[in-house]
């Protein structure tokens, strides 16, 4: 098996791998959201990668083309990003109130200040 022909495999694998670090090592809110981003990324690149096939063109049927791609996931990743950021609009927008409300964007900072009562 050549690593080089799952090339995207690999590139999903890290972006998995640096996405969920991101979100479990870090304390500040945004940068879990990009962490967050990060993630969905490969996840992504984890469907877009089989659905299109080498020499594949759309499903159109003619006599010229025997071999076509798979277009169901590309619409469904589109839907998916879509959604991914509506999601991080309002992760942003939740980040920002909390900044308000607490003074601060870093986890150990506002989990203290809830646990003492302070605002």
């Amino acid at each position: 098996m050549n690593i080089a022909s799952h090339y995207s495999y690999w590139v999903t694998m890290f972006l998995v791998i640096g996405g969920l670090y991101i979100v479990i090592a870090r304390g500040n809110l945004v940068k879990k959201l990009i962490g967050v981003a990060i993630f969905q990324t490969s996840v992504y690149l984890l469907y877009i990668a089989p659905g299109k096939l080498i020499g594949g063109t759309a499903p159109i049927i003619t006599e010229q083309f025997q071999v076509y791609s798979n277009p169901l996931p590309h619409v469904l990743i589109l839907t998916a990003i879509v959604v991914g950021i509506a999601t991080l609009a309002l992760g942003l927008a939740l980040v920002v109130r909390i900044r308000e409300a607490y003074g601060s964007i870093e986890e150990d900072e506002i989990l203290t200040r809830d646990r003492d009562g302070e605002r």
